[in-house]
């Protein structure tokens, strides 16, 4: 579920910054990526999981207890990882398309500075 959230956020986010800021699409794919791979580690864990079954040996509740344990553990993991970093993802958004002038300013402030740093040395 909270791979599920993060992918659509990091959809949103993806979209929002080719309409702002089209040369800062690809840095914004890494997001997305990094969603699939909190999906792919819960169903590896998943599979792992369902490798220690033994469909011919006795049912014991405290195995089955003790699988849906491990996996609800590893699902509220990217549950949390998910939200985390979907409002990373905002955030970094937001502040690339709305202060994109700020840092711009930024840039030639401390260009200036250095060239001021670099002429007013004795030589």
């Amino acid at each position: 579920m909270g791979v599920a959230y993060e992918t659509a956020k990091s959809g949103v986010g993806v979209a929002s910054m080719g309409v702002m800021r089209l040369k800062l699409v690809m840095k914004s794919i890494i997001l997305v990526v990094m969603a699939r791979v909190l999906g792919i580690y819960d169903l590896i864990i998943a599979a792992i999981i369902s490798a220690g079954i033994n469909p011919k040996a006795k049912p014991y509740f405290l195995d089955g207890y003790t699988h849906l344990s491990f996996e609800l553990a590893c699902s509220l993991a990217g549950l949390a990882a998910g939200t985390a970093i979907s409002i990373v993802r905002d955030t970094r958004v937001r502040y690339c398309t709305t202060l994109i002038a700020v840092c711009n300013f930024k840039l030639l402030e401390d260009h200036a500075f250095l060239l001021d740093f670099i002429f007013s040395c004795p030589s």
